[in-house]
């Protein structure tokens, strides 16, 4: 479990290079289905050299959230969220009842 949260750590400071940085902001368009609508979904991760430390979603703290590899799981609300930091993306699913998928660029 450790090596995981290492490697998201690792991932995600790849995305955010520089010393003393501590956080990291992804925006990702997310295309949901079956309504083809595009939604911007913000994602903030802050992180240290051992492990990523918190995740907000649109300025939201999740409540929890698991790391596999580079991928952050979590879920907000009805929707399960992963977001990719490796590949910069994001899926989603709200029970089945709607999907989405998306790519995120680095803004900070």
């Amino acid at each position: 479990m450790a090596g995981a949260l290492l490697a998201a750590a690792s991932a995600v400071h790849a995305v955010a290079p520089g010393k003393g940085a501590n956080s990291v902001t992804l925006v990702c368009e997310a295309v949901y289905l079956p309504a083809r609508s595009s939604w911007t979904r913000t994602v903030d991760i802050a992180y240290d050299q051992r492990r990523v430390r918190s995740v907000q979603i649109d300025g939201v703290a999740v409540y929890t959230f698991a790391i596999a590899g580079t991928l952050i799981l979590t879920s907000q609300d009805n929707e399960r969220i992963r977001i990719d930091t490796a590949a910069q993306t994001w899926s989603s699913d709200f029970r089945g009842l709607a999907t989405a998928q998306g790519r995120c660029e680095r803004v900070s």
